[in-house]
């Protein structure tokens, strides 16, 4: 059946609608942090400098002055500070060759629909990889390294004490860690359901019964764990809701460019940035 003039809108609002639909799916990092818009391309932030103020913050004011003033004296003085800084949004291009016509009639694969999924997927998989590079090495981000010789060892490693140790961390500094997200490869998720089982006898954890949806395969002490490619090896990245905001210049779009009588070329981009206002609430751990 061929389509009319005014059919021709249909169906590249039908291509954008199924394009958001798999940017639904492949997204995963994103789902993690906050999110909001953002109309300029150059975003100016603020970092908070400490959580807490007391002696940390200053060398002349101790938390002792704070909790033990004396009587009829003045309150101590404390002040926040803040630094600023600048990003500027990341632009995410890529579209696919023309497809022939008579290809998207009568191929047996859709090979419409399978690159408009690709495409979607190229694009969301590079905002991945940003986003995961800022949390993990974002200035002021909480590092150390794991217990005796890591995950991977049977007999000395301790992940259970290398995610308590980065929970505390996060503790420490005024950020609720319970319900935060920790991503790591398929090879430390194979080393860390090893310990759990093999070493430590534990039974097998539950997993997630809607991971292709959330991203989660499984939950430990608190924490939400996302397995990801995306992620670098030897390390494990946990950090809570409040670590850091995508700032969306664009939301992930489509278009399909139609030549008629020749075909059809699907372009897929988004627009945006990670801001990491907060890199206390992120601990990377090394684990080797």
């Amino acid at each position: 059946m061929v389509d009319t003039n005014a059919e021709a809108d249909i169906r590249g609002i039908d291509i954008n609608k199924l394009a958001k639909g798999f940017a639904e799916e492949a997204i995963v990092f994103k789902k993690f942090i906050n999110q909001t818009s953002t109309k300029a391309r150059e975003i100016r932030w603020y970092a908070k400098t400490s959580g807490i103020l007391d002696s940390v913050d200053t060398t002349t004011i101790t938390a002792s002055q704070i909790a033990n003033t004396s009587f009829k004296s003045r309150p101590v003085v404390v002040e926040q500070s803040w630094t600023r800084y600048t990003s500027y949004v990341r632009k995410y291009f890529v579209e696919s060759p023309w497809l022939s016509d008579e290809d998207i009639k009568d191929c047996d694969i859709d090979i419409l629909a399978t690159n408009i999924r690709d495409l979607v997927r190229a694009v969301a998989n590079q905002v991945d990889a940003r986003i995961y590079n800022q949390l993990s090495t974002g200035t002021g981000v909480q590092t150390s390294v794991s217990v005796a010789d890591g995950w991977d060892d049977t007999v000395t490693g301790d992940p259970i004490a290398d995610i308590l140790t980065a929970k505390g961390a996060i503790r420490g500094y005024g950020y609720n860690p319970e319900g935060s997200t920790m991503i790591i490869t398929a090879t430390e998720h194979r080393q860390l359901l090893q310990w759990l089982i093999n070493v430590k006898g534990s039974s097998i954890p539950s997993f997630a019964n809607k991971s292709l949806e959330s991203g989660v395969v499984m939950e430990i002490l608190g924490c939400n764990v996302v397995v990801s490619q995306n992620a670098t090896a030897n390390q494990c990245l946990i950090f809570t809701k409040d670590a850091a905001t995508w700032k969306s210049f664009t939301p992930i779009t489509s278009v399909s460019i139609n030549d008629p009588g020749i075909g059809t070329k699907i372009r897929v981009w988004e627009e945006g940035e990670i801001i990491v206002h907060d890199p206390k609430a992120c601990y990377l751990l090394t684990v080797v």
